[in-house]
This record gives structure tokens, C-alpha cells and sequence, in this order.
């Protein structure tokens, strides 16, 4: 079975619409490196072919558009303890190869729509907050859960989660938090809301359009396009009815006084903060204090730079043994119940947070994205 469809569907005036769908649906639509490989070929294929004027992307199924990274993938390739994460030429890879993929969504010339039905978490988020126009659905639940598995928000998280207040940004990323299409939209996100069930209206439309040869008129096309699809009843996200809250507890330079703010929630009449304080309280004391800290050092880079800051931190943390053990809890034994290293968040000091900002390749070499955003 294919890992990822594509198709080109014939327009109104003769031009055409690439569309893309991430096709492992039993897997949530988990991007691996053969997945984001392919994906960035295709791409650039039709950035170069002028027939192309629009890309559609959506996940296979109803339950997901994608929820992260190929994790099985991931555990196969750690190296045995011992070995420098270098060693793994599967992971420093998938890394590189992801990022450039989610950089090439950013500054793609043509419009993309992401229809983000279902999960978008992690690796599925880097790809959606790279499309120009992101519709969210009633089955939208969007996340950035690294801190479960003992890794850092990356995909360009350290870029993004920063043009939001700095409050909204550090709650998702150091919780994992999941929040709503309505959330999604407050915060921007998403830009639009529509039915789950409005997909083939969609694909109709734009079929109906005759597209045309400049950017900004295809851009305004899709705005029109999408507008005119009904949007979904959504009640307000936590984001919206807790926004003082919030501010209160994450705002500031102290990340230990925001720790146990967080924490202080698990008594909160708000239960989707009481479960955001239990999530954080259970994931890696490393990726929560490493989160604050990436998005601290993030905060006024530019998008490539950024990726390379993920970069660097990301495949470090592979590297800790709180990635496998991460996965194995999760996923291979499923008992929920990892060993963290270090277990505790005041073990996870300045001296630890440091060294996963240095990086991980032999000296003397270039960043694996030092060509990013050049040229």
C-alpha cells in the first residue's frame, strides 16, 4: 500500500490541483522519513509545473489528518546505550529531511489547503502550520504531546508556539495539552472552521474554479472558497474561557514559580486544565524544563533558524534514554508507566538543559540545515 496518495484533478480554465493525502490510516497517519520523502519530491514537482496552481492536504480516515512522527520507526533506530546519537543516520535524518519538508510548506510559492480533521499532533502539526489556508473541523484535536515521550515540541514549534502570547505557547508545549477547533482558531492556528462532512464540497469547488496565474488572486479564490462552506458549531476552547487563568499562572521568567502554577491546577474547577496539569505531572521532568527553554532561546528567531535550533535540541533528546523509554511505555509495552531520566524537575537543571543545545555532530562539520532559507 502506498504511504502517501497523490493526484492531479482537472479545474474549470484547463489548470489543475495537486491533491495529497497522508495514507496510513491505522497508523493515525504517522509521517515517517519514506512518507516526508516523498511528499517533498511531489512538491516540487509541481512548484515547477505552471498547470498546478493549488495543493490540497488532508489525511486518509476520519480519525486523524496525522498524529506525529512514525514512533515505531523511531524505536528501532535509537542506538544501544553507550553510542552517540549520531551513530543513527535513520534519525538524523528523519529530522533533516521532516524539517525541510515543513520549511518547503512554509515558503511554498502556491497556495496549500490543510484539512485538519481529527488528530494533528506533533509531526501533523508542523505540517499544517506550514499551509497558507488551515481549516480545522468538529474533530479537530490539536496537540503537541512531546513531553510524553521525552522529546521537545519541535516541527517548527520553537517558531510558531511563539507567535502566540508567550502564556498560550509555553501552556501547550510544557502540558502537551489538546485543545478544540474553536482553540485552534483563537489562537490562530487555523484559519477557518467547516464540517468534517464538507470535504467533498470542498474538492468540488475548487474543481469548479478557474485558477489563475498569480499567487494573490489564487489566494483570494480559496478565501472565497472556504468561507462559503458552512462552518461547524463549536463551543469555546479552554483557551478562550480561561485566558486570565492562564496569563496568571504562565506568564514571566520564572519556570519553576509556572511549574507549580500548572501544577496547582489539578484542583481546578476547569477540568481540561486539571488534565493538562496531570499530563505534564506524568511526562519527562527533561522535556517539560527543555520545552520552557526552547521556546525561551526560539522566541525572536526567523523559521529557518528555528529549525535549525530544533534541530539540535531534537535529536539530542533522542539521544536521552527518556525517548525509548517514552515510546515503550506508550506504545511496545503499555504500561503508562516510564522511568524518566532524571525523575524529578529539579534534577532537570541549568547544567542538564545545556547540553542538549550543543551539537550532536562530529566537530569541524556543517549544521545538516545549514543551507536552509539560503538562497
Amino acid at each position: 500500500m502506498e504511504t502517501v496518495l497523490f493526484e492531479r484533478i482537472p479545474a474549470a480554465n484547463g489548470s489543475e490541483v495537486g491533491v495529497i493525502v497522508l495514507n496510513q490510516p491505522k497508523w493515525l497517519n504517522g509521517l515517517s522519513l519514506e512518507m516526508a520523502q516523498a511528499v517533498t519530491r511531489q512538491l516540487a514537482l509541481w512548484r515547477d509545473d505552471d498547470r498546478v496552481r493549488v495543493v490540497l492536504l488532508r489525511g486518509q480516515g476520519e480519525k486523524a489528518f496525522c498524529a506525529g512522527g512514525d514512533l515505531q520507526s523511531f524505536y528501532r533506530h535509537i542506538p544501544e546505550p553507550g553510542m552517540p546519537i549520531w551513530s543513527s543516520e535513520y534519525l538524523r535524518t528523519f529530522f533533516r529531511d521532516e524539517y525541510i519538508l515543513d520549511y518547503m510548506i512554509h515558503t511554498y510559492p502556491k497556495p496549500i489547503v490543510c484539512w485538519a480533521n481529527g488528530y494533528v499532533m506533533g509531526g501533523g502539526a508542523g505540517l499544517m502550520m506550514g499551509c497558507s489556508h488551515r481549516v480545522a473541523t468538529e474533530t479537530t484535536r490539536f496537540a503537541m504531546p512531546e513531553i510524553s515521550i521525552g522529546v521537545v515540541p519541535d516541527v517548527g514549534a520553537s517558531w510558531f508556539l511563539n507567535r502566540m502570547p508567550e502564556f498560550f505557547g509555553r501552556l501547550l508545549g510544557m502540558t502537551g495539552m489538546s485543545i478544540n477547533a474553536a482553540d485552534t482558531l483563537f489562537l490562530g492556528l487555523t484559519q477557518y472552521v467547516a464540517h468534517s462532512s464538507q470535504w467533498e464540497q470542498l474538492l468540488h469547488d475548487v474543481q469548479a474554479e478557474s485558477w489563475a496565474t498569480r499567487r494573490e488572486a489564487n489566494d483570494v479564490l480559496l478565501e472565497q472558497i472556504i468561507r462559503r462552506l458552512t462552518s461547524a458549531d463549536i463551543p469555546d476552547g479552554v483557551m478562550q474561557r480561561s485566558t486570565k487563568t492562564i496569563q496568571s499562572a504562565c506568564s514571566g521568567p520564572d519556570f519553576l514559580a509556572i511549574y507549580g502554577n500548572i501544577l496547582r491546577w489539578e484542583s481546578e474547577d476547569e477540568e481540561v486544565l486539571g488534565q493538562a496539569a496531570q499530563r505534564m505531572k506524568a511526562g519527562s521532568p527533561g522535556s517539560v524544563r527543555l520545552t520552557f527553554e526552547l521556546l525561551k532561546k526560539g522566541r525572536f528567531l526567523s523559521l529557518a533558524d528555528a529549525f535549525r535550533l530544533e534541530y539540535i535540541a531534537a535529536l539530542n533528546c533522542a539521544g536521552n534514554p527518556d525517548l525509548k523509554e517514552g515510546i515503550r511505555a506508550l506504545l511496545i509495552d503499555k504500561d503508562r508507566t516510564p522511568a524518566w531520566m532524571p525523575a524529578t524537575i529539579n534534577e532537570a537543571d541549568a547544567g542538564f538543559v545545556a547540553r542538549y543545545f550543543e551539537p550532536p555532530w562530529p566537530s569541524g562539520e556543517a549544521h545538516p540545515l545549514a543551507s536552509l532559507g539560503a538562497g
